[in-house]
């Protein structure tokens, strides 16, 4: 079983039609947004909903473009309106079959190739079990599973699973897996608090895995407290609080009898700070899979920007009994852009400037035998 986790960034977005004074502002946006996409996923587009798909759009202007104040079509591949310079636009799409895209809630443009490489990124992991950080809601990571993995090659996960979190940014935690590993349960922590208040920026959300053995698996995915906003000290002080309460929940599964446990995504902090000693010191029998003997890493320790040392953000930390069950893991940086001239490891073909890069993090795997 391969295990990944990657944060995915490109993915991200924030609705305008959230941000507005009151809800009734952004209310007929959000309602449109769910028709459009509604009739857009029918088999075949009848003379009444090509009207009122023509309507909807010209109610948010989208007539003349793919991007309205509130609302934008994406378009992966096909064509849904034709828009001539004389005439009436009209819609062209015979049915879902005859192009790939939807309607978003608009926030700022996502480079189209960008998203195709994180698609390729995902393909070429070819994980069972796949962690994704920052994603924007089970919807759009549902929608990118179906119709743009697939564009590439990949083969669309069969169990997709997000539980929105803290951040109002819609920047959450998920997990995809393969039909062999189901999953049975979800915990989500988005009001664990303690002294100082709510705990986590996102969530840990902890994914119950039904192992073909009958065997279950934990997944505890994260993604701490960045270092971009605030001060360094609130920041760190952030990270360690988090990090204490991982370390509470995987004690609490191993003293429960639950074997396999995997803490996994983006800690936004490198091995030697304090922050996450309660993960990897202070007692914790939580290993990093980077240390490994049968992990790859290509020469460099970090997982972030140029893969420094400094750039070691991104983490499968393993129990005893998992990282006893490794058989290989490595780090695929292909979709990033490193350095000036994006010459610092081998990028896919399509990434041909920083702006088409997948994310500015790799993607980590293990394979386990279980």
């Amino acid at each position: 079983m391969r295990l990944a986790t990657f944060n995915v960034e490109n993915m991200f977005d924030r609705a305008k039609a959230l941000n507005g004074a009151n809800w009734a502002e952004g209310k007929p946006a959000l309602e449109a947004h769910k028709e459009l996409n509604t009739l857009f996923e029918k088999p075949s587009y009848s003379s009444a909903d090509k009207k009122r798909m023509l309507k909807l759009m010209a109610d948010h202007s989208l007539l003349k473009t793919d991007e309205g104040p509130m609302l934008m079509i994406r378009k992966i591949r096909g064509s849904l309106i034709k828009r001539p310079r004389v005439g009436e636009p009209e819609i062209v799409a015979t049915g879902r079959k005859s192009w790939i895209g939807w309607v978003e809630l608009k926030t700022e443009p996502v480079n189209e190739v960008a998203t195709m490489n994180t698609a390729r990124t995902l393909h070429a992991i070819k994980a069972d079990v796949q962690a994704v950080v920052e994603a924007e809601d089970r919807t759009t990571l549902r929608l990118f599973n179906e119709q743009v993995l697939t564009e590439v090659g990949g083969k669309s996960f069969d169990h997709v699973m997000l539980v929105d979190g803290n951040d109002e940014r819609g920047i959450d935690v998920g997990l995809m897996t393969r039909a062999k590993y189901p999953i049975v349960s979800i915990r989500s922590h988005v009001d664990d608090q303690d002294s100082k208040g709510k705990i986590f920026s996102r969530d840990c959300a902890e994914f119950e895995i039904n192992l073909p053995s009958g065997q279950p698996l934990w997944v505890l995915v994260n993604h701490f407290k960045s270092k971009g906003y605030g001060s360094q000290a609130a920041n760190d002080a952030k990270r360690k609080r988090q990090a204490k309460r991982v370390r509470e929940l995987y004690d609490q599964h191993i003293a429960a009898g639950n074997d396999f446990v995997a803490v996994v995504g983006d800690l936004n902090e490198i091995p030697a700070n304090d922050p996450i000693s309660p993960l990897i010191g202070q007692g914790s029998t939580l290993k990093d899979i980077s240390k490994h003997p049968k992990y790859d890493g290509q020469g460099r320790a970090g997982t972030h920007g140029n893969c420094t040392p400094s750039g070691k953000l991104d983490y499968i930390l393993l129990s005893p009994a998992l990282y006893a069950k490794v058989k290989a893991a490595g780090v695929e940086r292909r979709g990033m852009w490193g350095g000036t001239n994006g010459s610092f490891w081998p990028r896919f073909p399509e990434v041909t400037n920083a702006d088409e890069a997948a994310s500015d993090h790799a993607a980590l795997w293990v394979d386990l035998d279980v």
